[in-house]
């Protein structure tokens, strides 16, 4: 409950900025931190791509960040299934900026958006 009325806070705090032209990138760059090990690993992907991290199968369906900045704040429309048990643990979007706010919630890993790629 309170995460969603967070992300209802942030949503319509950011609409001015999303309601600018918006581009869509040809892929993105994630990062994957493993919680046990301590390592991270940068993921680049194209759109409808999927690679394998640990158990996990991310897979990107859409990238978009403001078109006058590419280097803003990316939005990556992601699906994350746990291949162990064959469950979706995550899907929705994803935003650079806010990590915490649309999360993936894992007890091992975490997975997060740096930026679109053009």
């Amino acid at each position: 409950m309170i995460r969603t009325l967070l992300l209802a806070l942030v949503m319509a705090s950011t609409v001015p900025a999303m309601a600018q032209d918006v581009a869509r990138g040809q892929g993105a760059l994630l990062r994957g931190l493993d919680k046990v090990s301590g390592r991270t690993t940068d993921m680049q992907l194209q759109i409808g791509e999927e690679t394998r991290f640990g158990r996990l199968q991310v897979r990107l369906g859409e990238c978009r960040y403001p078109a006058g900045n590419p280097s803003a704040d990316a939005y990556a429309q992601l699906t994350i299934s746990d291949l162990s048990q064959n469950v979706t643990l995550f899907s929705g979007w994803m935003i650079a900026s806010s990590p915490a706010l649309s999360a993936l919630d894992d007890a091992r890993y975490d997975v997060w958006v740096i930026s679109c790629q053009s």
